[in-house]
C-alpha cells in the first residue's frame, strides 16, 4: 500500500504480532509521548483516531509514559471523551496569546496551566486518577544544586554545568536532575526500568495532577516551572523531557508492545542529546516497538517545509503563526485517513517499515 503521509516504523518482535494478530489495541502495553512542544500538532487527527476509537477498544491494561506535551497528550486518553479534550487543549494552544511582547516565565505559565486546566475540565484530574483499565504516568526533573534555584543566574550556573557533564557521560545528569515519575493507582508500572537517575515514584492524587502535567513541560527561562508538588519531595520540579526527551527505549521491559506516535523516526533520549548526534538512536534497536509519524516527504510539503517548533513565537508574528500552525492541522488529517486505511488491509504489514 502506497503511503504518502504517515510512516510505519515496527520492530521485529511487534512485526511477529501484528502479522499474527492484526491490528488488536491488547496487543500494546505502554503508550509513549515525546516531549516537543508545539510538534504535536502534526500528531493532532492521528491521536483523535487512536485515543476515541482504536485504543478504546482494547480490555487489558494500559500504561501511558509521557514528558512535556507528550504527558498533555496523554492525559487526554483518559478524559470521559479524549476527543473533546484534544480539541480544547488544541484551540488553547493554538491560540496562546500574551499581554507582552516577550512574556517571562511567570505570563507563559499563567497560559499554560490556564491550557491545561481547559482540557482538564472539572473531572478531568479525578479522570486521570482513577481510570480502571489506564495507567497514567507523568515524568518530571526535579532540580538539584543550582539547578534547583530560582534565581536566573544560579540556574544558568546549573544548566550549564548539566550541559556540559552530559557530553561526558548522560549519567552524569543524576548530579544536576532527579527523575520523579508521576503515576495514577498505587503503582507505578512503567515498562522502562528506569534505574537511573535516583528515579522516584510518586502516587498522584487529583490536586497533583494540573502541576505535575505543567512541571513535566516547564522549560527553564521559559516557564516557571513547580515546586512543592503535593505527595512527591520537595524541591523545584522541571520539564521531564530534560532527562526524557524522547526515552531511552533500551529500558523497555514489558510485556507487550510500545505503541509510539512520535514526530520523526528516531530517538534522541534527553533534552541535552539534542546537540549530540552521536546520542542519537535508531528506531530500528527497539524490537517490540511500534512508532507512527509523519513521513519526510510529506514534511516537506507543509508550509515552510517543517512541522511546528517553539522557535515559531519568535519566527512568526501571532496571526502568521497561528495561520501555519493551522494549516499543519489540517495536514495532519491525512495521517489519520491513512492508518484507518491500514488497519482495514487484509495485509497488517502493508507498506509497514519493518527493522530486523
Amino acid at each position: 500500500m502506497a503511503r504518502k503521509a504517515l510512516a510505519v516504523h515496527v520492530g521485529a518482535e511487534a512485526a511477529g504480532q501484528i502479522a499474527e494478530r492484526g491490528w488488536n489495541p491488547d496487543l500494546f502495553s505502554l503508550l509513549l509521548g515525546a516531549s516537543g512542544g508545539p510538534k504535536w500538532f502534526i500528531l493532532g487527527h492521528l491521536d483523535r483516531m487512536l485515543f476515541g476509537d482504536f485504543l478504546q477498544g482494547g480490555s487489558q491494561p494500559l500504561s501511558t509514559l509521557g514528558s512535556s506535551i507528550g504527558a498533555w497528550r496523554n492525559a487526554c486518553l483518559v478524559q470521559p471523551d479524549p476527543v473533546a479534550a484534544i480539541d480544547r487543549m488544541e484551540q488553547g494552544y493554538l491560540h496562546q496569546q500574551y499581554a507582552s511582547a516577550r512574556p517571562g516565565p511567570e505570563e507563559v505559565s499563567t497560559v499554560s496551566r490556564a491550557i491545561l486546566q481547559s482540557m482538564l475540565g472539572e473531572t478531568g484530574s479525578d479522570a486521570l486518577v482513577t481510570h480502571p483499565r489506564i495507567n497514567s504516568q507523568i515524568v518530571t526533573a526535579r532540580g538539584r544544586g543550582a539547578a534547583a534555584s530560582r534565581s536566573s543566574a544560579l540556574l544558568a550556573t546549573g544548566m550549564g554545568a548539566a550541559a556540559l557533564g552530559n557530553t561526558v557521560s548522560r549519567t552524569l545528569l543524576r548530579h544536576h536532575f532527579q527523575r520523579v515519575v508521576f503515576h495514577a493507582g498505587s503503582t507505578g508500572s512503567p515498562g522502562l526500568s528506569f534505574n537511573d537517575f535516583n528515579t522516584r515514584h510518586c502516587t498522584l492524587t487529583p490536586e497533583a495532577v494540573l502541576p505535575a502535567l505543567h512541571a513535566s513541560g516547564a522549560i527553564p527561562f521559559v516557564l516557571s516551572g513547580e515546586r512543592d508538588i503535593p505527595g512527591a519531595p520537595r524541591g523545584q520540579y522541571w520539564d521531564g523531557g530534560i532527562i526524557d526527551y524522547h526515552f531511552d527505549l533500551s529500558q523497555y521491559q514489558g510485556e507487550g508492545l510500545m505503541l509510539y506516535p512520535h514526530f520523526r523516526a528516531g530517538i534522541v533520549p534527553g533534552w541535552f542529546d539534542k546537540f549530540l548526534p552521536w546520542r542519537q538512536r535508531s528506531v530500528g534497536a527497539a524490537r517490540k516497538l511500534v512508532l507512527l509519524c509523519p513521513d519526510e516527504n510529506f514534511v516537506a510539503t507543509l508550509p515552510h517545509g517543517k512541522i511546528p517548533d517553539r522557535n515559531d513565537f519568535n519566527r512568526f508574528d501571532p496571526q502568521r503563526r497561528v495561520r501555519y500552525w493551522q494549516q499543519c492541522i489540517d495536514a495532519s488529517a491525512a495521517l489519520a485517513g491513512e492508518f484507518a486505511d491500514l488497519l482495514a488491509q487484509d495485509d497488517p504489514l502493508a507498506g509497514v517499515v519493518v527493522h530486523s
